[in-house]
């Protein structure tokens, strides 16, 4: 019997989004002919999927006046019968493909309604209104799924069924990664994958690390995500001079490439700042380094405290305390047989409670809901 063609649509992610290819697409293929157009889009990582190569162009408006319009042309034929939509950009060109029959899903993966100001590109007056204008008709004639159960304090009224589905870690694909836990007490590393930021406490980091040189004047850093700040203002940190050489940038790299570096870490580090809708949004990377059994250092919101106090895989410290930081880096190098202790609970959490199994289920369930309307 001949599959029911599925289309994910994105303009802005990578071609290795663990997301987006190895969490959903490949869920789907069991059931779906799925295709998916994303910016360089390589067939290579994931053979069962359909990969359309897309130009990437970081400011939306080019996205909006060349990649939108260059999916519709090479895309259109394939007549899917399920667009799954990823960015706003792309809401008012799924409309023709729902003038064909589609259905539409679109995917809230952040709420920028309170993030929108935080943006050092893409931000602005018209782009703001258009984002409202766009998602305003997504609400009204699109089905929805949320990364979040907080988002839903914002999408309010929402016209069609929806369903939250959570970004927790697939355990196939973080388990060649998974290491017997040996720190180094004389070289002790620590590992972080993801957007670096002031907002996400890079500074409070900074200062936390200076004071832990005084102790353990050798530990390393590998720091895996794109820079959000400029080199000038990196070295307008006043402790970032002390601590240069125990950092390691390696910008942004496939995961697979990153989480090799995991091994013989002494802990995940994951600190936000109160800011836009991070207290109410879980970070991916929590959940990845349980899953890696690793102890994770983690910003005090109640929603982490509930994973990681409930659990006891860890630290939930102030955003801008550096010397709350400090301590628990300590305390992890000093304690490994405890340290080891929090990686295995955190690891047995991962595997009953928070991994991809529930959300794949809940995705294939949606999936069958959408195509079922008319």
């Amino acid at each position: 019997m001949k599959k029911v063609r599925v289309l994910h649509v994105s303009t802005a992610h990578q071609p290795q989004d663990p997301r987006v290819v190895f969490k959903q697409c490949q869920t789907l293929t069991e059931s779906y002919e799925v295709f998916c157009a994303l910016p360089h889009a390589d067939p290579a990582v994931a053979p069962d999927i359909h990969f359309i190569r897309l130009p990437y162009y970081r400011r939306v408006i080019w996205r909006i006046l060349i990649t939108c319009p260059f999916i519709l042309f090479r895309c259109l034929w394939l007549r899917p019968q399920l667009i799954h939509v990823y960015v706003p950009e792309f809401i008012p060109f799924a409309y023709v493909f729902r003038l064909f029959g589609a259905q539409i899903i679109y995917e809230v993966q952040e709420n920028l309604y309170k993030k929108m100001h935080l943006k050092a590109v893409n931000k602005g007056y018209l782009l703001e209104q258009a984002f409202h204008w766009f998602d305003q008709l997504a609400r009204r004639h699109f089905y929805l799924i949320f990364t979040e159960h907080g988002y839903l304090d914002t999408y309010t009224h929402l016209a069609k069924p929806h369903e939250v589905i959570y970004n927790y870690p697939l355990l196939t694909f973080l388990e060649p990664f998974r290491a017997p836990y040996q720190p180094s007490k004389e070289q002790p590393s620590f590992f972080y994958i993801g957007w670096l930021s002031f907002e996400r406490a890079f500074d409070t980091l900074i200062d936390s690390l200076a004071i832990l040189k005084t102790t353990y004047a050798q530990f390393v850093v590998h720091l895996f995500g794109r820079r959000t700040f400029t080199e000038v203002n990196l070295e307008k940190l006043p402790n970032f001079a002390c601590v240069r050489d125990n950092l390691r940038f390696y910008g942004y790299k496939d995961q697979r490439i990153a989480f090799s570096y995991a091994g013989g870490a002494t802990a995940g580090i994951a600190l936000l700042k109160p800011i836009g809708d991070y207290p109410d949004s879980y970070t991916t990377k929590l959940f990845e380094y349980m899953a890696l059994g690793l102890p994770v250092i983690t910003s005090d919101f109640p929603l982490y405290r509930d994973v990681v106090e409930r659990h006891t895989c860890g630290f939930c410290v102030s955003p801008y305390d550096p010397v709350q930081v400090a301590d628990a880096l300590l305390y992890l190098i000093e304690h490994p047989d405890e340290a080891r202790v929090m990686g295995q609970l955190g690891r047995k959490a991962v595997e009953l409670f928070y991994n991809w199994s529930s959300e794949a289920t809940k995705l294939l369930s949606f999936y069958k809901l959408v195509l079922s309307q008319e």
